[in-house]
């Protein structure tokens, strides 16, 4: 049996018998036998799994369902636009367009719809955020910390998995730009925009907020790949 098939067999396996993260799968001469495949094969096909994180093998113990984590995408999405941008394509602004078009779909949803507690602590974050700026220190923990309680208060928690891995793949590979000088003024008042855009209900004025957010992040991003190219001709 192909090792493709045994990986298949053994996720329906997972679906089938409603098997949740942390479950301990069967063991591996249960697996030979219920797949009918050699030890080794077994073998390779969870270490195989294991490597997208859908099972998780813990030597002398067994072999368990896995968290099923985002973070095998995050590595791929990290390098397919590291790889790109040494290659002088736009891969990441590419990466960036992806979370403005998710971030403006979502954004109006939220108008007039979160708890005065997640409004206190989007508050709070502009506040830090705004301190932080006159200080001349960075801003992306806090610019964050404010789009994850954003969202958060949809209910939806692989939304905000897809918004991390996004955030993670971006930011692994944005040090390109530092180089562009950062009014941080703007970064403060966009975000407080955003923020009294929601709390004030107002969908369309949300949603114009979230795309001058990510038309600012676009300039200076498209900025700095102009510089790189200039500096090549």
């Amino acid at each position: 049996m192909a090792a493709r098939d045994l990986q298949e067999r053994i996720k329906k396996l997972i679906v089938d018998r409603r098997l949740a993260s942390g479950a301990p799968l069967p063991t591996e001469p249960e697996l030979m036998e219920f797949l009918g495949a050699s030890r080794n094969s077994v073998r390779e096909a969870l270490k195989a799994l294991q490597a997208v994180g859908i099972v998780e093998i813990r030597h002398g113990f067994g072999t368990y369902v896995g968290r099923m984590s985002l973070a095998p995408m995050i590595e791929g999405l990290a390098f397919r636009t590291v790889a790109g941008h040494s290659r002088g394509e736009d891969s990441l602004l590419q990466l960036l367009r992806l979370r403005e078009a998710l971030e403006t779909g979502l954004v109006s949803r939220l108008a007039g719809r979160l708890p005065e507690r997640d409004l206190a602590e989007l508050a709070a974050l502009v506040d830090r955020m705004e301190q932080r700026a006159a200080q001349g220190a960075p801003l992306a923990d806090t610019d964050r910390a404010f789009h994850a309680t954003l969202y958060r208060g949809l209910g939806n928690p692989l939304l905000g998995e897809v918004l991390e891995a996004f955030w993670d793949a971006f930011h692994r590979v944005s040090r390109d730009l530092v180089e562009v000088p950062q009014d941080r003024r703007i970064t403060v008042r966009q975000h407080r925009e955003i923020l009294d855009a929601v709390r004030s209900g107002d969908a369309v004025r949300a949603e114009q907020a979230i795309g001058d957010h990510f038309r600012h992040l676009r300039t200076r991003l498209s900025s700095r790949t102009d510089r790189r190219h200039l500096a090549s001709e």
